[in-house]
């Protein structure tokens, strides 16, 4: 039979099977055992001349058993038995070449001739030589030529042996290896949260990972074979041929990219590391590449928060300053309209002027919104009254060319929304519709009441009854680049100095804060039309008091007036003393502080909060109030939380104020006295 190089088990088998039948023809005993002192091979001879059963021969079984059946039946003469079985081990643990004969209890005389093997183990040949005894002188030729044969075939067997184990060991141990590799590469491969390939010097991959099929769209195994260019797209690839022929040129190098992967902008960071030969040829390179999309997104939420935090910062050093200006402005033109109530020469610029000063305090709230340093003051607003309203002055702020108009609801709606806000949104706007129709155009206002349910409005909102107002243009349009960046904060189309960036990031913002939302509809040469939805709510009674407008009823104590500011303390001055107060003036905390202590006369302290020197206004009105229990303080600032403390121990006024609004908060002191 020829022999297999790579033989089957049951090959493997079968020669074992063959092996044995030839020993068991030996009429000789015979042993194997190996380094470890485990039977390896035996004949039916040696268990008959020994006198051993057949249960205690099998592969594997150790030395010791043979030692200790010996010697549990007395074959080693009287002793210790535990003795006798370790010396004889240790004998065959550090095995010699021996010849020897042994005399059997039942009077047969055994030959035993052991020899080591090659790689430790050894074999013993067992003869029965009782007869040969009788007849040496006659069989001595024939005992030569026996050991001969034994020995030759002793050596056939090792050899035999010998290679029947390495190979089944060898192929055991190399199948049960690469069974493992294959295993853990498999699950490296799967699992792994990186993209890997590899390219050679034709830009062809030899290799990629499940995940970097999976990149890119790929059946798994598909990618191998194929050309960089077809796998990755033109799109891909125009981003990254440079660093790729940087790769073949011997040089690693690490770069990003984005793509569009389900619907949606992805984006990776890969690097190439180059394979290269000794002698410095390039013969291809590794990718190894990851997915950086959340990373991105993070950093984009990281700036936006950086943004929203230099606005809140910039907005409330402003606010305090900016409401002084417009208290000065908005003083003086009031108390102009005041003086000249009749003249409507006056009022047509004095009425005017003092709307857009008053929308100047609306813009620093809405300011402060935005960067949330400002609670909204959310009422029921008619929203068709509003943009009635509205579309009026819309009408005068537009260049002629732009023709307005307005599609309002036959039954008023009303909306829950803090109107100053929701005017200030409206008109940014209008004013953004006329930048987009510089030759002119049409700016159409509308709204209506419309029913959102889940999953149906572009809004981002919770399903229920909202107004829905619609302010469209036919200007220029946007692309959808510029559409995706509208809302974001500081970001403009305009030149530098004619727009800020904050407009439509701050309608974006108030409508979120008010449980509402904005869609934005543009498309170059075709106008944009901006949708906003706010919460409908249903209109409240409002109780009409007799004499609403009138002033009310002043005292005549003496007031005192902090206040840092020679400019508002010179409005607010004047309003004191056209409500009937008399009126002494201080610049600081401490020059106020001194004449309280000594003017007993000085019934109510109207004190600004933000003042130069070591006491600010509610420190002042702190130690007014325990100086003098009974006086009547009023606070005034420009900005509610400059310093962040709690301003409920004393009423405060915000800048700027009404005169009508001072004499409230006078009274208001008084009453509560």
């Amino acid at each position: 039979m020829p022999v297999s190089p790579n033989p089957t088990t049951a090959e493997v088998q079968q020669r074992y099977a063959m092996l044995q039948a030839g020993l068991d023809l030996l009429d000789q005993g015979i042993t194997v055992f190996d380094e470890d002192l485990k039977l390896v091979a035996w004949n039916r001879t040696f268990l008959e001349l020994l006198g051993f059963p057949e249960t205690l021969a099998f592969v594997g079984a150790p030395f010791e058993s043979f030692i200790r059946y010996n010697a549990e039946r007395g074959e080693y003469g009287p002793g210790d038995t535990a003795t006798q079985i370790a010396e004889r081990v240790a004998a065959a643990r550090d095995f010699m070449p021996h010849v020897r004969e042994r005399q059997r209890p039942n009077g047969r005389v055994l030959l035993l001739r052991g020899e080591p093997l090659p790689h430790k183990g050894f074999v013993t040949l067992y003869s029965d030589i009782t007869e040969q005894r009788y007849i040496e002188h006659l069989t001595e030729h024939q005992n030569i030529q026996l050991e001969e044969r034994v020995r030759r075939r002793t050596a056939q067997l090792e050899n035999a042996n010998a290679n029947l184990r390495r190979a089944s060991e060898d192929k055991e141990r190399i199948a049960a290896a690469l069974g493992r590799s294959e295993a853990r590469l498999r699950l490296i491969n799967d699992t792994v949260p990186i993209l890997i390939g590899y390219v050679d010097r034709h830009e062809v991959y030899q290799y990629a990972n499940k995940g970097y099929s999976d990149w890119y769209g790929h059946p798994e195994g598909s990618v191998t074979g194929r050309a960089v260019l077809d796998v990755i797209g033109p799109h891909v690839y125009g981003q990254v041929r440079d660093s790729v022929k940087k790769a073949l040129s011997g040089q690693q190098v690490t770069y990003e990219y984005q793509m569009e992967r389900l619907g949606q902008t992805v984006f990776a960071r890969s690097t190439l590391v180059p394979e290269m030969t000794a002698d410095g040829e390039t013969l291809g390179f590794f990718v190894f590449s990851h997915d950086i999309t959340e990373q991105k997104r993070m950093q984009a939420a990281l700036v936006q928060a950086q943004k929203m935090e230099a606005i809140g910062q910039l907005t409330g050093g402003l606010a305090h300053d900016f409401n002084n200006l417009l208290t000065v402005v908005i003083g003086n033109l009031a108390a102009l309209q005041d003086h000249r109530p009749d003249d409507p020469g006056v009022n047509e610029y004095v009425e005017p002027a003092l709307q857009s000063a008053r929308r100047g305090v609306q813009l620093i709230k809405r300011l402060l919104t935005f960067s949330r340093q400002q609670p909204l003051e959310p009422q029921t607003v008619d929203i068709g009254e509003m943009i009635g309203n509205l579309a009026k002055l819309v009408r005068r702020s537009l260049p002629e060319s732009v023709v307005v108009s307005t599609d309002l609801s036959q039954a008023s709606v009303h909306a829950l929304v803090d109107p100053g806000q929701l005017e200030s949104a409206l008109l940014n706007f209008a004013l953004n519709a006329r930048d987009a129709m510089p030759e002119g155009g049409r700016l159409h206002i509308a709204a209506r009441p419309v029913e959102l349910t889940v999953g149906a409005n572009a809004f981002d909102v919770a399903p229920g009854h909202y107004v829905l107002i619609e302010v469209a243009d036919n200007g220029c349009g946007m692309d959808a680049a510029t559409l995706a960046r509208a809302c974001e904060p500081f970001f403009t189309t305009k030149r530098f100095g004619l727009g800020s960036g904050l407009g439509l990031a701050m309608a974006y913002g108030f409508a979120k804060q008010s449980g509402g939302g904005i869609a934005i509809h543009s498309q170059p040469g075709q106008g944009t039309t901006v949708l906003l939805v706010l919460p409908q709510t249903s209109p409240t009674a409002i109780d009409e008091l007799p004499g609403a407008e009138q002033l009310p009823a002043n005292g005549g104590g003496l007031v005192l007036l902090v206040e840092d500011d020679p400019d508002v303390r010179r409005v607010v001055r004047q309003q004191l003393v056209d409500l009937g107060y008399p009126v002494i003036e201080a610049e600081n905390g401490e020059q106020a502080m001194t004449m309280i202590e000594q003017i007993v006369d000085i019934a109510i302290l109207l004190s600004d909060i933000v003042m130069p020197g070591g006491m600010n206004g509610r420190e002042l009105a702190r130690c007014a109030s325990a100086a003098r229990p009974g006086l009547h303080i009023v606070l005034m600032s420009g900005y509610h939380d400059e310093d962040g403390a709690s301003t409920l121990e004393f009423p405060l006024l915000a800048k700027p104020f009404a005169r009508q609004d001072l004499a409230r908060a006078l009274n208001f002191q008084k009453v509560a006295t």
